[in-house]
């Protein structure tokens, strides 16, 4: 990498706690460095809903609808805990861990016996929780919608992409609708599961997007360049340092246990069981969470989530600013929200809602497509993303349990779009003309006009 970009990317992680969010009581993370969970940060709503704008005189909601990135989940596999605890219980035997790493194998395998009772990639109780939160305070945004549903047998359709933790989340969250008000249940359709739109990336729509991420060099070249400056190096051993003593972690970074993995692979490791705990949450002891992050110094914990910003940035958000393959293939999401909207306004649909459950890989492209907040930047191919010139950051831009809602106003023949994004009212791209200044709300033909649909 050349100076000048190593340079800027190490620098980089000290602009992390300038610009994260306000703390959030009670989430069970570190708020200070929210940003290093990456987009396995927890979901919280990003607005009041008492500070929503009203909807101009005379507009009643016809409908709404949304797409959800499932709540917060397991890990994938046990394969970090494996690999930590395999240069763990090497180290015990050498008595070579350090008074703190001695605590580190019983904490890890108290995680991994939680997840897996669980069940890997599976949706945890705190997943359960945000998608319930999610629901009622849609219910609460639009009671007269919901009343409107039940008095005249319109309908509720609720769709995922059938992975399991998806297939929950919409169970949940339409059970939280009945319980909210129970005038709703017979009017919740059956879920069905629909891959080609809310798992498009592993669909036949996402055939040259799986071939580019497999084969393309400048994808790989980049990532390998992030991945290996000093400042990568220098956080993993100073992970490691806190579990191992130090002859035991220059064995690692000597390539004895290759076969497990290198320093950098060991420290991601820690740092992937530091993202999932505030997931699992509800499982931990007492419900007071895992306190894994005493095994990574604050600023190593930024900048291994930054690492795993940039992977999931070129992989899925807006990447190379001269290329569209990671989010293009989301147009057919989006096409899916313009046509409900439009068949409710041509009379062809008798929704009320349209309720959408998916994954990280649908929700990222998607905002990259649409150009909501964060999302509007790709990287030039000669200067890699940094947090010091991009404002993309995946626990803002798809936490667990992330969000897209449009809701749907009418007066007459006219009908008026709000959207909220992680429950904060959004505006549409800067091309799109609200209908006055200030306003969060867009009239559909404006809409259909901006975004090429007319």
């Amino acid at each position: 990498m050349r100076r000048s970009a190593a340079v800027t990317l190490v620098a980089s992680w000290t602009l992390l706690t300038a610009s994260v969010p306000a703390a959030h009581a009670g989430n069970g993370v570190d708020d200070a460095h929210r940003y290093s969970y990456s987009t396995k940060a927890p979901y919280e709503p990003a607005q009041h809903p008492r500070d929503y704008q009203r909807a101009p005189r005379g507009f009643v909601p016809v409908f709404t609808e949304n797409v959800s990135r499932h709540g917060s989940r397991t890990a994938t596999d046990s394969a970090d805990g494996a690999l930590v605890l395999g240069l763990w219980e090497r180290a015990r035997k050498d008595g070579q861990l350090t008074s703190l790493g001695r605590d580190f194998g019983p904490d890890v395998r108290a995680l991994l016996a939680a997840m897996e009772k669980v069940g890997y990639g599976r949706l945890s109780g705190r997943g359960a929780q945000e998608l319930r939160g999610t629901a009622v305070r849609m219910a609460r945004r639009l009671p007269q919608l919901l009343r409107t549903i039940a008095r005249d047998g319109e309908s509720i359709d609720v769709v995922s992409s059938g992975q399991g933790r998806a297939v929950d989340s919409g169970t949940i969250y339409a059970d939280a609708l009945a319980q909210a008000d129970p005038a709703l249940k017979p009017h919740i359709g059956p879920a069905r599961t629909d891959k080609d739109l809310l798992y498009f990336h592993k669909s036949a729509g996402g055939a040259a997007y799986r071939y580019w991420l497999a084969h393309d060099q400048r994808l790989a070249s980049t990532l390998k360049r992030i991945t290996d400056q000093p400042a990568t190096r220098s956080s993993a051993r100073r992970v490691l340092a806190r579990i191992f003593r130090p002859a035991f972690v220059q064995r690692i970074v000597d390539g004895e246990f290759s076969s497990l993995g290198d320093d950098v692979t060991a420290a991601e490791a820690v740092h992937n069981l530091y993202s999932i705990a505030p997931a699992m949450k509800a499982e931990s002891p007492h419900g007071r969470g895992w306190h894994l992050d005493r095994y990574l110094p604050p600023r190593d914990a930024d900048w291994l989530g930054y690492v795993d910003d940039a992977e999931e940035f070129y992989e899925k958000g807006p990447s190379f600013a001269d290329s569209d393959i990671t989010y293009k293939m989301a147009g057919v999401l989006l096409d899916d929200f313009f046509q409900q909207v439009e068949a409710r306004r041509d009379g062809t649909s008798r929704r009320g809602a349209e309720l959408r459950f998916t994954h990280a890989e649908e929700v990222v492209p998607l905002a990259a497509l649409m150009g909501l907040p964060g999302s509007t930047r790709p990287a030039a191919p000669a200067h890699p993303y940094t947090y010091a010139d991009n404002p993309w950051r995946g626990a803002s831009v798809a936490p667990l349990a992330a969000n897209i809602q449009w809701d749907v106003f009418r007066k007459g023949g006219t009908y008026l779009v709000r959207m909220l994004y992680n429950e904060k009212e959004t505006a549409f791209k800067a091309s799109c003309r609200p209908v006055a200044e200030g306003s969060h709300f867009y009239d559909l033909e404006e809409l259909e006009r901006c975004f090429g649909r007319k």
